[in-house]
Protein backbone atom coordinates (compact mmCIF):
# COMPACT_ATOMS: atom_id res chain seq x y z
CA UNK A 1 0.00 0.00 0.00
CA UNK A 2 1.36 3.29 -1.07
CA UNK A 3 0.78 6.29 1.16
CA UNK A 4 0.54 9.67 -0.45
CA UNK A 5 0.48 12.99 1.18
CA UNK A 6 -2.32 15.35 0.57
CA UNK A 7 -1.44 18.32 -1.53
CA UNK A 8 -1.05 21.35 0.67
CA UNK A 9 -3.28 24.23 -0.31
CA UNK A 10 -1.41 27.20 -1.66
CA UNK A 11 -1.15 29.95 0.88
CA UNK A 12 -2.61 33.30 -0.26
CA UNK A 13 -0.90 36.61 0.28
CA UNK A 14 -0.84 37.80 3.85
CA UNK A 15 -3.45 40.47 4.50
CA UNK A 16 -1.74 41.73 7.62
CA UNK A 17 0.83 43.78 5.72
CA UNK A 18 -1.86 45.28 3.45
CA UNK A 19 -3.94 46.26 6.48
CA UNK A 20 -0.88 47.89 8.05
CA UNK A 21 -0.29 49.96 4.93
CA UNK A 22 -3.96 51.01 4.82
CA UNK A 23 -3.88 52.05 8.46
CA UNK A 24 -0.77 54.16 7.88
CA UNK A 25 -2.42 55.82 4.89
CA UNK A 26 -5.58 56.45 6.89
CA UNK A 27 -3.63 58.10 9.71
CA UNK A 28 -1.66 60.18 7.20
CA UNK A 29 -4.80 61.53 5.53
CA UNK A 30 -6.50 62.20 8.86
CA UNK A 31 -3.52 64.22 10.11
CA UNK A 32 -3.08 66.22 6.91
CA UNK A 33 -6.78 67.00 6.57
CA UNK A 34 -6.87 68.81 9.93
CA UNK A 35 -4.89 71.66 8.38
CA UNK A 36 -7.73 72.51 6.00
CA UNK A 37 -9.88 75.45 7.10
CA UNK A 38 -13.28 74.57 5.67
CA UNK A 39 -15.01 77.59 7.22
CA UNK A 40 -12.87 80.00 5.24
CA UNK A 41 -14.76 82.39 2.97
CA UNK A 42 -13.08 83.00 -0.39
CA UNK A 43 -12.98 86.74 -1.04
CA UNK A 44 -11.88 88.14 -4.38
CA UNK A 45 -9.86 91.33 -4.24
CA UNK A 46 -10.68 93.97 -6.89
CA UNK A 47 -8.41 93.64 -9.89
CA UNK A 48 -7.74 89.92 -9.51
CA UNK A 49 -8.79 87.34 -12.07
CA UNK A 50 -11.45 85.93 -9.73
CA UNK A 51 -13.01 89.36 -9.23
CA UNK A 52 -12.97 90.06 -12.95
CA UNK A 53 -14.60 86.69 -13.65
CA UNK A 54 -17.26 87.37 -11.01
CA UNK A 55 -17.89 90.78 -12.52
CA UNK A 56 -18.19 89.29 -15.99
CA UNK A 57 -20.80 86.79 -14.82
CA UNK A 58 -23.06 89.39 -13.22
CA UNK A 59 -25.66 91.37 -15.17
CA UNK A 60 -24.39 94.76 -14.03
CA UNK A 61 -21.12 96.08 -15.43
CA UNK A 62 -20.08 97.52 -12.05
CA UNK A 63 -17.94 95.51 -9.66
CA UNK A 64 -19.90 93.66 -6.96
CA UNK A 65 -20.18 95.55 -3.71
CA UNK A 66 -18.45 94.33 -0.59
CA UNK A 67 -20.64 92.25 1.73
CA UNK A 68 -22.41 93.88 4.65
CA UNK A 69 -21.66 92.40 8.04
CA UNK A 70 -24.51 92.34 10.55
CA UNK A 71 -23.45 91.41 14.08
CA UNK A 72 -25.94 89.79 16.45
CA UNK A 73 -24.95 90.29 20.09
CA UNK A 74 -25.72 88.13 23.13
CA UNK A 75 -28.88 90.13 23.91
CA UNK A 76 -30.25 89.47 20.41
CA UNK A 77 -29.93 92.97 18.96
CA UNK A 78 -28.51 93.50 15.47
CA UNK A 79 -25.63 95.88 14.78
CA UNK A 80 -24.76 97.25 11.34
CA UNK A 81 -21.47 99.17 11.08
CA UNK A 82 -21.31 99.28 14.89
CA UNK A 83 -24.73 100.91 15.29
CA UNK A 84 -27.60 98.98 16.93
CA UNK A 85 -30.63 98.75 14.67
CA UNK A 86 -34.23 97.78 15.26
CA UNK A 87 -35.94 95.54 12.64
CA UNK A 88 -37.67 98.48 10.90
CA UNK A 89 -34.49 100.52 10.38
CA UNK A 90 -32.57 97.36 9.42
CA UNK A 91 -35.19 96.55 6.79
CA UNK A 92 -34.95 100.12 5.45
CA UNK A 93 -31.14 99.94 5.29
CA UNK A 94 -31.23 96.62 3.44
CA UNK A 95 -33.95 97.68 1.00
CA UNK A 96 -31.53 100.19 -0.56
CA UNK A 97 -29.23 97.45 -1.93
CA UNK A 98 -31.00 94.06 -1.85
CA UNK A 99 -28.54 92.49 -4.31
CA UNK A 100 -25.66 92.98 -1.89
CA UNK A 101 -24.45 89.98 0.09
CA UNK A 102 -25.17 90.11 3.82
CA UNK A 103 -23.12 88.12 6.32
CA UNK A 104 -24.57 87.54 9.80
CA UNK A 105 -22.03 87.20 12.61
CA UNK A 106 -23.97 85.89 15.63
CA UNK A 107 -22.50 85.85 19.10
CA UNK A 108 -22.02 82.41 20.61
CA UNK A 109 -24.55 83.38 23.29
CA UNK A 110 -27.09 84.96 20.91
CA UNK A 111 -30.59 83.46 21.21
CA UNK A 112 -31.58 81.24 18.32
CA UNK A 113 -34.93 83.01 17.98
CA UNK A 114 -33.12 86.33 17.47
CA UNK A 115 -31.05 84.77 14.67
CA UNK A 116 -34.19 83.38 12.99
CA UNK A 117 -35.98 86.74 13.35
CA UNK A 118 -32.99 88.59 11.89
CA UNK A 119 -32.88 86.18 8.95
CA UNK A 120 -36.60 86.66 8.31
CA UNK A 121 -36.22 90.45 8.51
CA UNK A 122 -33.40 90.39 5.98
CA UNK A 123 -35.35 88.11 3.63
CA UNK A 124 -38.39 90.41 3.91
CA UNK A 125 -36.14 93.35 2.97
CA UNK A 126 -35.30 91.58 -0.29
CA UNK A 127 -31.85 90.24 0.58
CA UNK A 128 -31.20 87.09 -1.45
CA UNK A 129 -27.49 86.55 -0.80
CA UNK A 130 -27.33 85.74 2.88
CA UNK A 131 -24.66 83.86 4.83
CA UNK A 132 -24.29 83.00 8.50
CA UNK A 133 -20.84 82.48 9.94
CA UNK A 134 -20.86 80.03 12.81
CA UNK A 135 -19.40 81.46 16.02
CA UNK A 136 -16.60 79.70 17.82
CA UNK A 137 -17.55 77.84 20.97
CA UNK A 138 -17.47 80.15 23.96
CA UNK A 139 -15.33 78.93 26.82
Amino acid sequence: MRLTRRARPLAGPSLVSMIDVLMIMLIFFMVTSTFLNLRMMPLAQPGTQAAQAAGADSDSPAAPAAPLFVRLDAEGSAHLRGQPLDPVSLRAAMAETPERQVVILPSARAPLQALVSLTETLRAAGVRRLAIIRPEDAS
